[in-house]
């Protein structure tokens, strides 16, 4: 499975990019937010989702993991397609997103082509308090860690998340152990979260 692609802009489309591996040109779609970034950009790095079918092998990219994520979600509710997905996140930032669904505003995500009153209403149902944002500290940063420790963090919650654990529990369980010891490894981090969940 892929999980992100790195490489030189060789062609850019509204909806499509072409990013040039070492020589291997990989065609992924994206969606208009992320166009309006990587017009300015000679590279990038592109977080992916593969849908594999018997007739098509397409590669969805966005700019931020977050959206990726909300991408595979949002494919998850029935009646929504990669299509759709993609149009609802060319329409809404990730934390716009969020936000709509959880403050169940289901007339702004009618806004979007192609989503009625039901699966807007669906939409909201499904995924209600299910859209967290990966990139937020959610709480973990209070000003005493450093960057490298937010990161390790990061790690070590999308691994634990991963195996099972509420996104809520785990952010806590790191939080505290940041606390204490800011040095941690994301090794340590996550044998020591799996003591206390």
């Amino acid at each position: 499975m892929i999980a992100f692609i790195e490489g030189d802009i060789a062609t850019l489309t509204p909806t499509q990019v072409v990013l040039n591996v070492g020589g291997l040109g990989y065609e992924v779609n994206i969606t208009l937010l992320d166009y309006s970034q990587l017009h300015e950009l000679k590279r990038a790095k592109l977080y992916v989702t593969e849908i594999i079918r018997e007739d098509a092998y397409t590669l969805y990219g966005f700019l931020e993991e977050s959206a990726r994520l909300f991408f595979d979600k949002l494919r998850t509710v029935s009646g929504v397609g990669p299509a759709t997905a993609r149009l609802i996140l060319s329409s809404f930032a990730p934390t716009e997103l969020a936000s709509i669904i959880d403050s169940g505003s289901v007339e702004l995500l009618q806004t979007v082509k192609g989503i009625g009153l039901k699966s807007a209403q669906r939409i909201v149902v499904d995924l209600k308090g299910k859209l967290v944002l990966p990139e937020e500290p959610g709480g973990m940063a209070d000003g005493s860690l450093t960057q490298a420790s937010l990161e390790v963090a990061e790690e070590a919650r999308r691994a634990l998340t991963t195996l099972g654990f509420t996104d809520s529990s785990v952010r806590k369980i790191l939080k505290k152990l940041l606390a204490k010891d800011p040095s941690l490894s994301v090794e340590e981090l996550i044998r020591h979260s799996l003591k206390q969940l």
